[in-house]
């Protein structure tokens, strides 16, 4: 996942082909346990905390690196609970910038709980 992280998510052009099947398997193998690929379309992660203080602070981290990196995920907040939906709509599914945009926001995830 470092290598992920260390990356910068590049846009997208209109026409490319999302990641399918056994592409997705070396981005998947690079994320930490917790994000699921649903439908082959979106990553998915809930992120749990203990209280709504601590939900939001973690939600502006990640707005902050999603207007860094120019990708913006789907983001739900709730009392305790961050979710996140990811995946790159120009394409309707799946690609690089998806993990890497993942792999970021859980090495700040990682970096704000320790």
């Amino acid at each position: 996942m470092k290598d992920l992280a260390l990356r910068k998510c590049t846009p997208c052009v209109v026409g490319a082909v999302p990641l399918k099947g056994d592409l997705l398997k070396p981005f998947a193998e690079q994320l930490f346990e917790g994000w699921s690929i649903v439908g082959e379309h979106q990553l998915e992660r809930t992120y749990t905390f203990k209280n709504f203080k601590e939900a939001l602070a973690f939600t502006n981290i990640i707005g902050r690196i999603a207007e860094e990196e120019g990708h913006h995920p789907n983001i739900f907040l709730s009392w305790a609970e961050v979710t996140l939906q990811i995946w790159t709509h120009k394409i309707d599914g799946l690609s690089e910038s998806d993990f890497i945009l993942a792999a970021k926001i859980e090495t700040e995830f990682i970096s704000h709980k320790g």
